[in-house]
């Protein structure tokens, strides 16, 4: 069994990791990917940044590191290995492309991530997911 765990770091995403974590502790076969998807968002006529600047993407670079590094934290509390991986581009295309593409069975995530609006049932990342995705899905809340 493939699982793909996405984390951005929230609540929410690392509740989604704990129970990827404890469904896979005893399945010795499982495969398990956690990914942390950055967005990016350019526009022609974007004024550089901080986050552009060498300083800026070192910074952002140390986050996704921190990020992923509490999430295999869990995994490794259940002696299960799992692998990290840092995507650039539209969160929900990211994930659906990437378990399309790498034959994942299972897409792990939380109900909501960071957004700055909170949706009334499921964030825009997590519902754009789950009425996509060709793989089953678990929506962690």
């Amino acid at each position: 069994m493939k699982i793909l765990v996405c984390t951005d770091g929230s609540e929410q995403s690392l509740k989604a990791v704990q129970k990827a974590a404890d469904i896979v502790a005893d399945i010795k076969e499982a495969q398990v990917t956690v990914v942390h998807v950055e967005e990016s968002i350019s526009h022609p006529y974007e004024i550089p940044s901080r986050e552009h600047s060498p300083e800026g993407h070192e910074q952002l670079e140390k986050e996704h590191k921190k990020v992923l590094a509490k999430a295999q934290k869990v995994f490794e509390e259940k002696n299960v290995k799992a692998e990290t991986a840092v995507k650039q581009g539209h969160p929900a295309s990211t994930i659906l492309e990437m378990a399309s593409k790498e034959n994942y069975d299972l897409i792990v995530m939380g109900s909501r991530g960071l957004g700055g609006i909170k949706k009334l049932l499921l964030g825009s990342v997590s519902n754009a997911v789950v009425q996509e995705a060709e793989v089953s899905v678990l929506i962690v809340k």
